[in-house]
């Protein structure tokens, strides 16, 4: 009702000012009504143009205009959903944390935090607004995080057999890009919507592999998470994936289209982008251990960051132990009992902050207090070696695999069911959807 009052005051205010002055002034409309929510037509009109601003600058084709609004407005709807989800939750990035984000980007790119803003004022987008875009890409990375982990269970069987399984097959040294095409189904289809959504699929096989640009046809037709990135979908090795994808692609060659096939959500057409094997034939593996602290109601941002500052110095000076700080204050529950141990692992099973401070630590060195999307933490390099890419995966690389295809499964899962409960009501196209 907020968000609905705002608006209501500013375009009263604009008509004022429009009377007052004699002036033509192009007023905003709302293009969706979302729950209590509503979204701009402005905010439409700025992603399409983003939208085709990056297609002119990677040579992409994109479909007509009224199937890229479409996309747009459902990728819209999606996020807005995810947000109105944290704020109920309380779920707030603030400005600690955003900095600190801020900061781990320009360390990955080899520069300071005022280069990095120089380079993106440039490309004529305000500081401000890439801040506020980064603090909203972190708020939908959290509440996804929080509503779908907790969906997920892996048992110690599934991580056994996905040893066996690499071990056996070296499945773990091929990665897949994978094209995805979602006719979609109702959840409850009749005959006719069956019928009407294979006829549908059918012709867009059809379609691509009579010689149509793929991506292009993913934007004009595909309902699935990748439709406004072409369908495409980053390297995965098949133990990553979807199952759905996993099932059909083992055997597959690059440039092979596969489908229609049928699942819950609708009718799926699959195609083999690329395969590569893994470039590396050693894998990088460290020792570290951490101390980490979870900002809440009760502990703030700074007290957090305040009290890892002060458990580094006391460590240093050797006025305190690390595993012992580690077992009395660490909430990571996996390593507090053993005073903040995380044993052998690749860094890149880690989030991106913490896989960075590590990169940057010699062995024996203690990290300052950095943030992550867990919360605040210290770490230390214990030490660092290189073993054989083919030796036996170890249980931690395993369970982070299984836990990367579930996420990817339950997340769509969490998103379908919210979007179905939803009230949802888009005026430019004269549609309601409940």
């Amino acid at each position: 009702m907020k968000a609905r009052i705002r608006i209501i005051a500013a375009l009263i205010g604009a008509t004022l000012s429009i009377n007052t002055m004699a002036i033509p002034v192009p007023l905003d409309s709302v293009a969706v009504q979302l729950n209590d929510g509503i979204i701009l037509q402005s905010e439409v009109d700025n992603m399409l143009s983003t939208v085709k601003h990056n297609a002119k600058e990677a040579g992409q084709s994109l479909p007509s205009d009224e199937a890229l609004e479409t996309q747009v407005i459902e990728r819209l709807i999606l996020t807005r959903l995810q947000l109105q989800m944290a704020e109920r939750i309380g779920l707030v990035v603030g400005d600690l944390q955003l900095d600190q984000t801020i900061e781990n980007i320009a360390k990955e790119q080899k520069m300071s935090v005022a280069q990095m803003q120089s380079e993106i004022e440039k490309s004529g987008q305000s500081f401000s607004q890439y801040r506020e875009q980064m603090r909203q890409e972190i708020t939908l990375g959290e509440i996804q995080r929080i509503q779908v982990q907790r969906r997920i269970q892996i048992s110690s069987q599934e991580i056994s057999t996905l040893v066996k399984m690499i071990e056996e097959q070296g499945l773990k040294n091929v990665e897949f890009q994978i094209g995805h095409i979602l006719i979609e189904l109702p959840s409850s289809p009749t005959s006719v919507q069956l019928e009407a959504a294979q006829t549908r699929a059918e012709a867009v096989l059809k379609r691509l592999k009579d010689g149509a640009d793929f991506k292009q046809t993913a934007i004009a037709a595909s309902s699935g998470p990748k439709a406004l990135e072409g369908g495409i979908w980053d390297y995965m090795n098949i133990n990553e994936m979807p199952t759905l994808f996993a099932e059909v692609v083992t055997d597959a060659k690059k440039g092979d289209i596969i489908g229609p096939i049928k699942s819950g959500s609708g009718f799926h057409i699959i195609k083999v982008v690329d395969t590569r094997g893994l470039q590396a034939k050693e894998v990088h593996e460290v020792k570290s251990r951490h101390i980490l602290l979870k900002p809440s109601p009760i502990l703030s941002e700074d007290r957090a960051k305040a009290m890892l500052d002060q458990f580094a110095q006391d460590i240093r000076s050797g006025k305190a132990d690390f595993a012992s700080l580690a077992r009395q204050y660490s909430e990571d529950p996996g390593s507090a009992t053993k005073g903040g141990e995380l044993g052998w692992a690749d860094p890149r099973m880690y989030v991106p902050a913490f896989a960075q401070t590590l990169e940057e630590l010699n062995p024996g060195e203690l990290s300052a207090p950095f943030r992550s999307s867990h919360g605040w933490h210290i770490v230390q390099l214990e030490d660092s070696r290189t073993t054989d890419a083919t030796a036996k995966m170890n249980i931690n690389q395993a369970q982070q695999l299984i836990y990367r295809r579930k996420f990817n499964e339950e997340l769509q899962l969490w998103l379908d069911e919210m979007r179905s409960e939803a009230y949802i009501e888009i005026f430019n196209n004269n549609n309601s959807q409940g």
